[in-house]
């Protein structure tokens, strides 16, 4: 092999498994064994991204060992303020370490040094002996190793590529003319993560400024006498410690560690040990993607000697390629499964079910959305491996098949059993078919018993059953039949083992009295619609054009230039090159400043051009996320706008809404009330009605920590945060003023989601410790809120769980960590998602009670929308007094608490006035 041709990667083990752990902590992966697989899952795609996309002829992994270092020789203090490794990632190691086993990639480790200086070492022998290396890291530290022929490969992340830096790359940044002046910058600067301490005083633009003027640290130290004032004294003063830092950041070299070509040779996986390994942690994705790189003779290339895929000595037996369906499927499963083409055949299966008062079934449709699909087939499963499937193709079958199917879907003491059943039930509606009774929807048994995992069908039926399902068919397939099929049988297989596990985890009554008996209110109304007045909407549109041309041309005539006001980059540099607006403004990994919102609204009085800046974003995403698409979404069908409400979304128990997401549609700013008058009545005989719960989340914490203050206030019906500001600022309530209410009300509702003095301090603007006053008075005052939230912590660390005055769970799997980013998270988690998930509980129990009363009394309005503690209806004008009653009376009762519930009710032209 020619020496060029030779690739070599080393990957920083703990920088790559961090990043991926972080990157999806939001969201963990959590397996049906409670194992936290996010560490696991992103260093395993980045590993075999590269290897695919990148075709490396070499690579190695390096890892640190955990015990001390050469530097902590130097310096004992050296990491010290580093905190613990998160439990999950300790606990994802280990796998991690057998997964680059099981690709057969050497792994380095030298007691005494780090990975950085395993990866130095490496790559310069790699280097003498010609090979190009990649040191695959996003640690800013290896700009210093870098040359021609030695870089540093970012791996990508979300909306933005991979990148390699070279030498170009790190003088440019740092505008220097050699990257081992990097090694000085990093010396001044210094390191708050490892504890490097620098010179104190200088930043990233200072050490670089300074190492451009005078080359080096040492030769900065020895003329020090040319700096000036503060910058001049911490040089002399801090001198040593300077030079200690420089030492603490240089990457070692000279590692005992041999250098061997064949070894970091890419090399077969061991398919075996690979395929046992992904199945054990339930990666169903990947071991898919892996299986059909192999079939495909397209995984990632070697070289033409050792090809992991060339059809020589090393190719896959086909032994190895059965490991892949391990699982159960429907080759292996014995199944029954039956095409029926008249609806004649029906009628034996129908008696039965008659008889046995349970089946499970599956709808398909010819689109995404029940509101503008046909049915298109039917699919019915009445014991586990026996189902049939229906083609509803043609208009006499369809409709001798539904009206043999109606009775029986609507016998209310027949269980139907399904996925996602509101989808089904909805789209059977247009055929006036409706699914009455005892209904039982997997996705959602499966969202009670854990509600942070998946809830697909193939992933219920991977974890709970281990069958492998198959691919969704097009109708036109021949499997089409077989697909459908297998979906009703599935369901009926998990009805039983999700019966019991929900029982194990005390859900039973959640899923029966609250999620299942609303499922078909949501049904009703995604299926009732909401109206919008699209002139208006186009109107507001063209208004809010004129208005961003005009924000922007004052943006051009303020910056001095014309430029993309939409690129990040290009803003970056006006903002804080040109204008000069934060000469201590930060960069992005990817070497742009950072021009996020929060970042900007701290900058407002700093030059006029920023507020302009933050209402031309505002302006632009209102036009293009609501005024100009929603007009698209109106149903051909009937003009109204069909939500969807998702069930089985959020970890708290509340309902989301997409296509179009109608839950986000801003209050708060004019502009975005705006948008509020487009939604309208459908019909002059009606008017729209909005029912708020007032202040709901507060009431629940009072109720549930008793605390007599807060209990007091509502109980006389004070304005809450009026009574709070009272007690907080220690003067009478009618001498509170707007200030001290919004403070107060900034903390009632911050205390809720764990809120910190520094983010209050953020968010009011004011300093820390006027912030931690504030929040030691509301402490003192409100001790049975205080209390409230230690219990809970407490309640969560020993049961891993918090949960809802109905028993809705929220699983707390990081509330011992060591960590305290992560464990802090899961702590905030455990005070709010009781509060949270109650008040998604009561709402949803109100919303079952007041469909149930619309329809005993057979009443003309309808309930169209949920967002979050509100309710709108279109009201018949005939009805409104009636309807409020109702509305009223359900939504006070829904989940009696020990405070007054209090439900602000209005109607108007729109939903702007009504709100």
């Amino acid at each position: 092999m020619a020496a060029q041709e030779r690739k070599l990667f080393l990957l920083d083990a703990y920088a790559l498994i961090y990043r991926a752990f972080f990157a999806l902590n939001k969201n963990p992966r959590i397996n049906s064994h409670g194992l936290n697989t996010s560490a696991i899952i992103g260093f395993l795609n980045t590993l075999y991204e590269v290897i695919k996309s990148q075709k490396p002829t070499h690579i190695g992994v390096a890892f640190d060992l955990g015990a001390p270092s050469e530097r902590t020789s130097v310096d004992s203090s050296y990491k010290a303020n580093r905190e613990s490794m998160p439990d999950d990632i300790r606990t994802a190691v280990p796998y991690i370490i057998r997964l680059i086993r099981a690709f057969n990639i050497p792994i380095y480790a030298v007691e005494g040094y780090e990975a950085d200086d395993v990866i130095g070492t490496l790559s310069k022998k790699a280097e003498q002996a010609g090979f190009k290396t990649f040191m695959m890291t996003p640690d800013k530290d290896f700009g210093q190793l870098v040359t021609e022929n030695t870089v540093m490969f970012k791996p990508a992340k979300t909306g933005e590529p991979s990148t390699v830096v070279g030498p170009k790359e790190i003088c440019e940044k740092y505008g220097i003319s050699n990257p081992k002046q990097l090694i000085d910058i990093l010396g001044l600067w210094g390191d708050a993560a490892d504890n490097i301490p620098g010179i104190p005083g200088i930043g990233e633009k200072t050490a670089s400024k300074l190492i451009a003027d005078y080359g080096s640290m040492e030769n900065i130290i020895a003329h020090a006498d040319e700096l000036k004032g503060k910058l001049k004294e911490n040089v002399i003063r801090f001198a040593e410690q300077g030079l200690m830092s420089k030492m603490l950041a240089t990457i070692n070299t000279e590692v005992p560690v041999e250098f061997n070509e064949e070894e970091l040779r890419v090399r077969q996986p061991d398919v075996k040990e690979l395929t046992r390994l992904l199945e054990e942690l339930e990666m169903k994705n990947f071991l898919k993607r892996f299986a059909d790189d192999y079939q495909k003779n397209s995984a990632p290339p070697v070289n033409r000697q050792m090809d992991m895929f060339a059809a020589d000595e090393n190719a896959t037996s086909d032994s190895e390629l059965d490991l892949f369906s391990s699982f159960s499927n429907i080759q292996s499963v014995e199944h029954q499964y039956t095409v029926i083409n008249d609806a004649d055949e029906l009628k034996p299966i129908i008696k039965t079910i008659e008889t046995e008062k349970r089946f499970a079934f599956s709808t398909e449709m010819s689109g995404s959305s029940p509101h503008s699909s046909t049915v298109t087939g039917l699919s019915i499963a009445t014991g586990s491996g026996r189902a049939w499937f229906v083609p509803l193709t043609g208009n006499t079958l369809r409709e001798a098949v539904l009206s043999e199917l109606k009775p029986l879907f609507a016998d209310p003491q027949t269980e139907k059993i399904g996925y996602n059943l509101k989808n089904s039930i909805s789209l059977l509606r247009y055929y006036n078919i409706d699914v009455e009774g005892i209904l039982f929807d997997t996705m959602i048994a499966h969202y009670l018993i854990e509600p942070e995992q998946k809830h697909s069908l193939d992933y219920i039926a991977e974890t709970l059953l281990g069958y492998n399902m198959q691919p969704e068919a097009k109708s036109s397939d021949q499997s089409f039949g077989n697909y459908s099929a297998e979906k009703a049988d599935i369901c009926f297989r998990l009805c039983s083992i999700l019966s019991s596990l929900m029982a194990e985890k005390n859900v039973v009554n959640l899923f029966s009295e609250v999620e299942m008996p609303l499922v078909p209110v949501l049904s009703d109304m995604e299926f009732n619609g909401v109206k919008i007045n699209i002139e208006n909407l186009q109107q507001i549109s063209t208004d809010f054009g004129k208005q961003i041309e005009d924000i922007e041309n004052r943006i051009y005539a303020l910056a001095g230039t014309r430029f993309n006001i939409g690129s990040p980059r290009q803003l970056g540099e006006v903002l804080f090159e040109k204008l000069k607006i934060d000469a201590s403004a930060k960069k992005t990994k990817t070497g742009q400043y950072a021009t996020g919102e929060e970042i900007l609204q701290k900058l407002v009085s700093r030059h006029p051009v920023v507020q302009l800046i933050l209402d031309y974003r505002g302006l632009t995403k209102l036009k293009s996320t609501y005024l100009d698409a929603l007009p698209l979404l109106v149903n051909q069908r009937d003009g109204l706008i069909h939500t969807t409400f998702n069930q089985a979304v959020t970890a708290t128990g509340r309902l989301s809404s997409t296509n179009p997401n109608l839950q986000n549609i801003p209050v708060r700013t004019d502009n975005g009330r705006e948008i509020r008058k487009a939604f309208v009545p459908r019909s002059a005989d009606y008017t729209l009605m909005a029912a708020d719960y007032s202040q709901i989340e507060l009431r629940i914490i009072t109720h549930l920590s008793q605390d007599p203050h807060m209990m007091d206030a509502f109980n006389h019906g004070l304005d809450i945060h009026s009574a709070t500001a009272a007690r907080v600022f220690g003067v009478d309530i009618k001498e509170v003023t707007k200030d001290q209410r919004r403070v107060a009300k900034t903390v009632n509702f911050g205390i809720i989601y764990g809120i910190s003095t520094f983010g209050l301090s953020e968010r009011l603007s004011i300093p820390r410790e006027q912030a931690k006053t504030i929040i030691e008075n509301y402490f003192k005052e409100y001790q049975g809120i205080k209390t409230y939230m230690s219990t809970s912590v407490e309640m969560a660390k020993e049961k891993g769980y918090a949960e809802t005055m109905l028993g809705r769970r929220r699983y707390l799997r990081d509330i011992n960590a060591s960590n305290s980013v992560v464990r802090g998270f899961a702590e905030r988690n455990a005070i709010n998602a009781p509060i949270q998930g109650s008040s998604a509980d009561m709402i949803k129990i109100a919303m079952i009670n007041i469909s149930r009363e619309l329809k005993q009394r057979n009443m003309r309005s309808k309930m169209i929308l949920q967002v979050h503690d509100e309710l709108i209806f279109d009201a018949h004008l005939d009805e409104v007094d009636q309807l409020r009653s109702i509305v009223n009376g359900c939504m006070v009762g829904a989940l009696p608490l020990s405070i007054p519930v209090v439900v602000e009710i209005n109607t108007g032209n729109n939903w702007l006035e009504a709100h």
